[in-house]
């Protein structure tokens, strides 16, 4: 048994949020210096590199590449020439090669054209690396088509896919609207492969991926990131929910990357007063530029919670902060990851892309919640030491005169930690017994009902499982967890069959962070009514100077 589900968290902030702003198409690259000393500098250390470069290609034991030796190989550790350079720059300034870049517009129009599903390589029983079907998008081709995580993909069009790379066999799946693709897959339980004929469509990732009601006009949404339909999917949702209607909103950014800056603007602009103060920034080559709420929510005064965590970065601390400065939500959970650095987008030649730091920004009150990441390494920055206090260099009031504070990432109002796993579930998560069950349930018995419960039998099923695995866990250890394997391995069967937005509406229901939110949603309707009161006090205190 071999862990293969946990995310690679790194990588998807790394790639997420280097790209938080200034669009896709930035000015064009240009040398330029202020002075002619600095020119000199420039000059001289550009002619060094020149004669290292020439002594390489020359002198070294091998050929050398030089797209690998300037851009870096793809999909390795090892850094070309300008990753290396930017690398000393900041965390966020990344250079994308073609395929990359790709990838990250892909993210950014939250759109593309093919069969719509996750991929990933993983050992196979046999201990060869295989292309793995991680999770149908719902609603996709895929989905429909029947496709489960834990499928392996055996053959496309008749082409076997072994050998061949995560990037080959997604551009494989890739293609334009309407053609037709055959996906052989090998599936837990079946003696054959399983066929299936897909026909491509274009591939919407919401980013909106939960949005229900909790109790009688008291929604819940969670937002994963933000893209170009962020905003609109976000209208749909409260629409839907009852819009001004509403008796509250729980508000979930965990986990959430961020992304594009424009869409974390309008995002709130759906919960502020026209004009009010959104977010600023500026840098050492841009002008201050400001982003006020142009529409406003109409005088909606439902209350509101915001449910954050140390994943929760960039655009998402964006719309965080903004909520928390004027008083409008209450904020709850974890302190966020700390990014206050803006990214310009410049295409390159050759399809390549740079996303270069170019400004700070900072929230309404005047915070700067960037994370100190001088001195520190770049896996340091990003998987930073649970224990590791909260910086509050920066203090600043919100609307309703409350202290905030900046440096370290967006503090919540109300600070909840998130529940820790014991010894026996971090045992299972690591080498992801649940999710290898599920296969192995859902091979023998094919597919549950919606209303699926983990019954005792399926407990005992479970414990046999992990027998045959070598998995040694004991029935006390067992016993002491029923509750807790009880409601994932639900979840997993649940995801599997019915898609993760019914998998993630059956853990928010039963999230403990989400009920404290909705049992504080009178708190957060305090707190802005306060905020109303201070702000007109200090008003007729100015008139009457």
């Amino acid at each position: 048994m071999k862990p293969t589900r946990r995310l690679t968290w790194l990588v998807t902030l790394a790639v997420a949020t280097g790209t938080v702003a200034g669009g896709l198409y930035g000015p064009k690259l240009q040398a330029t210096t202020p002075d002619g000393a600095q020119d000199s500098d420039v000059q001289g250390s550009l002619q060094d590199f020149t004669r290292i470069y020439d002594i390489v290609q020359r002198e070294y034991a091998d050929p050398v590449d030089p797209n690998k030796a300037i851009y870096g190989p793809e999909n390795a550790a090892a850094v070309g020439a300008i990753p290396g350079m930017l690398r000393t720059l900041d965390p966020h300034s990344n250079f994308f090669d073609p395929h990359t870049f790709a990838q990250l517009r892909e993210e950014q129009e939250g759109k593309y054209y093919g069969v719509g599903m996750t991929i990933m390589p993983r050992l196979d029983k046999a201990g060869k690396l295989a292309t793995f079907v991680q999770m149908p998008i719902p609603g996709s081709p895929a989905f429909k088509a029947g496709l489960r995580p834990g499928d392996i993909i055996w053959k496309i069009d008749g082409k076997a896919a072994e050998g061949l790379t995560t990037n080959q066999v997604a551009d494989m799946l890739k293609g334009p609207k309407g053609t037709v693709v055959h996906v052989e897959v090998e599936r837990e339980g079946y003696d054959q492969p399983v066929d299936f004929t897909i026909t491509r469509d274009q591939i919407q990732r919401p980013t909106v991926d939960s949005a229900f009601e909790m109790k009688p006009g008291v929604a819940y949404i969670h937002v994963n990131g933000f893209d170009e339909t962020t905003d609109d999917e976000l209208a749909d949702a409260l629409n839907k929910l009852g819009g001004p209607n509403m008796k509250g909103l729980i508000l979930d950014l965990r986990g959430n990357p961020g992304g594009l800056l424009e869409e974390a603007v309008d995002v709130s602009d759906h919960f502020l007063a026209k004009d009010q103060l959104i977010v600023y920034h500026y840098g050492r080559a841009s002008n201050e530029k400001r982003y006020v709420a142009h529409n406003g929510n109409h005088g909606d005064q439902y209350p509101m919670v915001v449910l954050i965590d140390r994943y929760t970065a960039s655009a998402a601390e964006i719309v965080s902060g903004a909520l928390q400065d004027h008083d409008r939500a209450l904020i709850m959970g974890e302190p966020s990851f700390g990014k206050g650095l803006v990214q310009t987008v410049y295409p390159l030649s050759d399809h390549a892309g740079l996303a270069l730091t170019t400004a700070h920004y900072y929230t309404p009150s005047g915070r700067l919640i960037q994370r100190d990441y001088s001195d520190v390494s770049l896996y340091d920055y990003y998987n930073r030491d649970e224990s590791t206090p909260t910086p509050k260099s920066q203090v600043r009031l919100t609307d309703g005169g409350r202290e905030v504070y900046g440096g370290g990432g967006i503090t919540p109002d109300v600070e909840v930690p998130a529940p820790k796993l014991n010894d026996v579930q971090q045992k299972l998560m690591d080498h992801d017994a649940i999710y290898e069950f599920a296969e192995y349930y859902l091979g023998i018995h094919k597919t549950i009902p919606r209303d699926f419960q983990t019954s005792p039998d399926v407990l005992d099923d479970f414990a046999k499982f992990l027998g045959d695995e070598h998995l040694n866990i004991s029935s006390a250890d067992l016993s002491d967890n029923a509750d807790w394997l009880k409601q994932r391995i639900r979840v997993e069967l649940v995801r599997d069959i019915y898609g993760d937005d019914e998998a993630l509406r059956i853990e928010r229901e039963n999230d403990p962070l989400v009920a404290k939110a909705v049992e504080s949603l009178p708190q957060a309707a305090a707190l802005l009514a306060r905020s109303k009161q201070y702000v007109a006090s200090r008003g007729s205190q100015l008139g009457q100077q």
